[in-house]
C-alpha cells in the first residue's frame, strides 16, 4: 500500500450536504479519455501513466494500492461482475492484464510484488474493456476491431453478426449500457445525444427515442425554477452561475462519457414513495459538466449536478468519468478526471439528498378523481339541488372499491408484465357511484341494470382482425369513436358531418344521425345509454335520442363564438360539459320528448349555463376528459400551450397546473375510467395518458402530477391519432401514421403488439367494455374490429 506525497484526501463531510470530495490526487500524466471503473467499494484509475490505483472507499487510512506492469500508458480499467474473487482487468499497447485484487492485497501485506496474469499482447490501443455476465470473456475494443479474450473457457455458440445498424449520427458513439429488465440498448455519443433501442426480438432493434441531453438539462432546469425548487444553495450560486455564462455559451453539446446503473433503492419521501429501487430504472449519465439521472420509464431527468455549482470541487470539466452502480447509506461514489489537466478526484455523493431537493412537490396529494367529500353549498355541482340533506362523512360511505389500500403514487413493478397498479381485486365489481349528493331523485336515477358480466382478463389481447366495415361511399376521415356503456353499440363520428351508430359487432345497417354542418369533432354516451351528444366544427352541440335517432336538444351556433371542440356528459348524466376556445361550460340540461301537433317545431328540451371557467392565461382548450360513470369533481384540460390544467368543479376553481407537459400541444387526454364488468383498486382511478404530435404518448398520475412512463414507437408526426385506456387498466391503445395500431403494456415503454391490415392512418381506437375487442378508426373512412384469437 502506498500513499504518495503528492496525493491529498478531504474528508470534512460538513463540506456540503450532497457533494463531497473525498479523494484528490495529481498524477505525472493526464489521465482524460481513460476508461476508469467503480466497484461497490472500490475505484480504479491509470496514475502516472502506466500504474494502475485502487482507492478503497472502506480504507480508514485512504491508502491505495499501486499495480505495476504496463510500460505503457493505461487507456481502459474496468471490474469484474463477481465479487470473489473481484477481478480487474487493465489494458494498454503492451498488455491487458488480470488482476486478482483479493491476491494483490495479501502480496502487499506480506511485503511481496503483486502480479497479474497477461491474457493480450500488441492489441494496439484499447478504447474499451468489459467482463461478461461471469467474468470468464473479456472483451477488449482496440482500434475498429473488437477482440473477445479467454480467462478460463470459452464456449461461444456463435460468433456471427446479429445485427448491423447504420450510422446514427456523425459524432463517434462514447458510451454503452444494456438494460436487461426493460429489453433495452443505450448508446450516449459526443453531441450529447441519447439513443435507445429496443432488444426485444420481433422489435428488429427498432429506435425507441433519441434524446437530447442539452434539451432535457434546460427543460428540467427550467420546470425547477418554475416550481420554486431552487434551495438556498443554489440561490447562492446563481452569481457564480451568471459568471460562467459566457462559458455556457460556447459549451455545445454535453458529450456522454459514461452510462451507469442508478440505484435507487430506499424511499425518498415516506408519504409519496414516488420513487422505488423495484420500479424506478434509472441511469447515471456522467458528462463533462455534470452528472444526471435519467429515468428509462418516462426518459425524463431526476436530478441534475453540475460540477461548476459546487466551488469545493476541483474538477470542473470532466474529462472521463466511472460511477458506482450501488449505493452504500444511501450514498454513492465518482471518480472523475480533469479534461484539461492532470487531477483525478473522488467524489462522495448523497444519492438521497440529491434526488430529493430537486424533485417537485407534492402538488396533487390533496386530488382525486374519485368523491371524497360532500358537495359544497357554494360548488357549482350543487346547482338544482331541491332539498338540502345532511349527508354521511365520506368515511362512512362506500367505498369505490371496498379494499382500499393506502393512497400511494404510481409505481411499476418488474416482476409481472403489468404496472400491478391494476390488477383487479378479487371483490364485489366496479361501481364507484360515491353518492356525496344524498337526493333521493338523483339515486334512484343512477341504478342501473348491469348483468354481473366479468371482463375477460385471463383471455389474451384483441389482435386479430375480425370485421371491416366502409363508412362513407367517398373516403371521409373519422374524428372520433366510443362505445356505450355496456358495450353494446359504437359511435362514430365523420368529417363529412355525419354520425353514426354501430352494433358492437359492426354487423347490420347502422344509425344515422345528421343535422351537423361541420366535422362531427366529438361524439359522447349518456350514463343510461338513451342520449348521444355530438359536438361539430360548425359551433353546434346537439343531443339525440339513440332510439329514435331524433334531435332533441340544439346549442345553436349565437352562443359560442368559437367551435365546440369537445362535449360530454357530466356527473351522471346531471350536466354537459363542454369546452369552446378558452372556457369550459357547464350547463344543466333537461330534454322533454313530448310533442306538441301545434309547435311541432319548438324545441321543449331546455338548459342553462350554471358556471364558466377559463384555462390560465386564457388558451384555447385543445382537448378535456371527465367521468361520468361515478361522480367525480376532477376535470382535466389541455391548451394549445403546451399546458394541462386541472379544474376542480366542487369548488369551481382551478386545481392545479402542469406546465410544458408534451413539446407540442395534447391532443387528446384519455383518463383510466374502468368498467362496470371489471374492478381495479381505487388508485388506478387517478391515472391519465396525454398524446401530442411528434411526442408519443404520457402516463400520468394525478396525486403527483408526474409523468410516470412515456411510450415511444408509433409513428405520430402529422396527424392527431388517438388513445383508450383497456376497461382492466393494463393496457394502453394508440393509433398510428403507418397504417397500424399498437397496444402498449403499461409496465413497458415499449410496444406490445402491432395490429397492421389498416388501409390508411389510424386516428381513433376504442376498447370494449365488456369484451376483448379493439375497435380502430382510419384516415380514408373504415372501422375495422379486433378480438382475441
Amino acid at each position: 500500500m502506498e500513499k504518495p506525497q503528492d496525493i491529498f484526501s478531504t474528508n470534512d463531510d460538513h463540506i456540503d450536504d450532497i457533494v463531497t470530495e473525498k479523494y484528490l490526487v495529481e498524477s505525472k500524466e493526464s489521465a482524460s479519455h481513460v476508461q476508469l471503473a467503480c466497484s461497490k467499494h472500490d475505484c480504479a484509475f491509470p496514475l502516472n501513466g502506466n500504474e494502475l490505483c485502487i482507492w478503497n472507499t472502506k480504507n480508514p487510512f485512504n491508502q491505495l494500492l499501486i499495480l505495476r506492469g504496463h510500460h505503457q500508458s493505461i487507456t481502459a480499467v474496468t471490474f469484474g461482475n463477481k465479487v470473489n474473487p473481484l477481478l480487474i482487468c487493465s489494458a494498454s499497447e503492451d498488455y491487458v492484464i488480470l488482476w486478482n485484487l483479493d491476491e494483490c492485497k495479501e502480496k502487499v501485506l506480506q511485503g511481496l510484488i503483486p502480479r497479474g496474469i497477461v491474457i493480450g499482447t500488441l492489441l494496439g490501443k484499447v478504447l474499451c474493456l468489459r467482463f461478461s455476465p461471469d467474468d470468464h470473456i473479456v472483451a477488449v475494443c482496440a482500434g475498429n476491431k473488437i477482440f473477445m479474450l479467454d480467462i478460463e473457457v470459452w464456449d461461444h455458440c456463435k460468433g456471427t453478426l446479429i445485427y448491423n445498424s447504420s450510422v446514427l449520427t456523425a459524432y463517434p458513439l462514447l458510451s454503452l449500457f444494456i438494460h436487461e429488465e426493460s429489453k433495452q440498448l443505450v448508446t450516449g455519443c459526443a453531441d450529447g445525444q441519447l439513443w435507445i433501442f429496443s432488444l426485444i426480438e420481433r422489435h428488429h432493434y427498432r429506435c425507441v427515442t433519441r434524446i437530447d441531453l442539452r434539451k432535457k438539462r434546460d427543460s428540467f432546469c427550467t420546470k425547477k425554477v418554475k416550481s420554486g425548487l431552487c434551495s438556498q444553495l443554489e440561490e447562492s450560486q446563481l452569481s457564480s452561475t451568471n459568471e460562467l455564462e459566457k462559458v455556457e455559451k460556447t459549451e455545445v453539446t454535453f458529450p456522454v462519457l459514461t452510462l451507469e446503473h442508478c440505484d435507487l433503492s430506499f424511499n425518498l419521501n415516506s408519504e409519496s414513495e414516488f420513487l422505488s429501487s423495484e420500479n424506478t430504472k434509472c441511469l447515471w449519465i456522467g458528462s463533462s459538466a455534470g452528472l444526471f439521472i435519467f429515468n428509462l420509464a418516462n426518459f425524463e431527468l431526476e436530478a441534475v449536478l453540475h460540477y461548476k455549482d459546487y466551488r469545493s470541487l476541483s474538477i470542473k470539466v470532466v474529462g472521463s468519468c466511472a460511477i458506482m452502480n450501488k449505493t452504500v447509506d444511501q450514498k454513492v461514489f465518482c471518480l472523475l478526471t480533469s479534461l484539461f489537466g492532470n487531477k483525478i478526484a473522488v467524489l462522495k455523493i448523497n444519492l438521497a439528498a440529491l434526488v430529493r431537493s430537486q424533485q417537485c412537490p407534492d402538488m396533487g396529494k390533496n386530488l382525486s378523481v374519485l368523491a371524497s367529500s360532500c358537495v359544497l353549498p357554494t360548488s357549482p355541482l350543487y346547482f338544482g339541488s331541491v332539498e338540502k340533506k345532511s349527508t354521511k362523512p365520506a368515511s362512512q360511505k362506500q367505498s369505490a372499491v371496498r379494499n382500499v389500500i393506502k393512497d400511494q403514487p404510481l409505481v411499476f413493478h418488474n416482476k409481472v408484465r403489468s404496472s400491478g397498479y391494476t390488477t383487479s381485486p378479487h371483490v364485489t365489481m366496479f361501481s364507484p357511484k360515491t353518492n356525496v349528493k344524498n337526493d333521493s331523485k338523483r339515486s334512484s336515477k343512477c341504478k342501473q341494470s348491469y348483468k354481473c358480466k366479468k371482463y375477460p382478463l385471463e383471455i389474451s389481447l384483441p389482435t386479430k382482425l375480425s370485421k371491416q366495415v366502409v363508412l362513407a361511399h367517398e373516403p371521409t376521415a373519422a374524428c372520433c369513436i366510443q362505445y356505450s356503456g355496456d358495450g353494446q353499440r359504437l359511435a362514430c363520428g365523420l368529417a363529412n358531418h355525419l354520425l353514426l351508430v354501430f352494433d358492437a359487432s359492426l354487423n347490420g345497417t347502422p344509425a344515422v344521425f345528421s343535422g351537423h354542418d361541420g366535422a362531427v369533432s366529438s361524439a359522447g354516451w349518456s350514463h343510461d345509454r338513451k342520449w348521444l351528444v355530438s359536438a361539430s366544427q360548425d359551433k353546434t352541440l346537439r343531443i339525440w335520442s339513440v332510439r329514435s335517432t331524433e334531435l332533441t336538444l340544439l346549442l345553436g351556433k349565437g352562443m359560442f363564438s368559437k367551435p365546440i371542440q369537445f362535449a360530454q356528459f357530466y356527473y351522471i348524466d346531471s350536466f354537459l360539459l363542454l369546452s369552446s376556445g378558452p372556457e369550459l361550460h357547464l350547463l344543466k340540461y333537461h330534454i322533454d320528448t313530448c310533442k306538441d301537433e301545434i309547435k311541432r317545431y319548438k324545441q321543449k328540451s331546455k338548459f342553462k349555463p350554471v358556471h364558466t371557467l377559463s384555462m390560465t392565461n386564457a388558451v384555447e382548450i385543445t382537448s378535456l376528459s371527465a367521468v361520468n360513470d361515478f361522480y367525480s369533481y376532477v376535470v382535466f384540460t389541455a391548451g394549445w400551450n403546451r399546458t394541462l390544467e386541472i379544474f376542480d368543479l366542487n369548488a369551481g376553481c382551478s386545481a392545479a397546473v402542469i406546465p410544458e407537459a408534451h413539446s407540442r400541444p395534447v391532443h387528446q387526454i384519455c383518463q383510466n375510467k374502468g368498467s362496470p364488468f371489471t374492478a381495479q383498486q381505487s388508485e388506478a382511478y387517478n391515472l391519465f395518458i396525454t398524446t401530442a404530435i411528434g411526442d408519443g404518448i404520457k402516463l400520468w398520475d394525478l396525486r403527483t402530477l408526474r409523468c410516470e412512463r412515456h411510450f415511444e414507437g408509433h409513428a405520430n408526426r402529422c396527424y392527431p391519432c388517438g388513445v383508450s385506456f383497456s376497461p382492466c387498466g393494463q393496457y394502453i391503445a394508440c393509433g398510428a401514421e403507418d397504417r397500424s395500431a399498437y397496444v402498449y403494456d403499461m409496465g413497458s415503454s415499449t410496444y406490445f403488439h402491432k395490429l397492421a391490415g389498416h388501409t390508411d392512418t389510424v386516428t381513433s381506437v376504442a376498447f370494449s367494455p365488456t369484451a376483448s375487442q379493439l375497435a380502430t378508426a382510419t384516415l380514408d373512412g373504415k372501422l375495422q374490429l379486433f378480438q382475441a384469437e
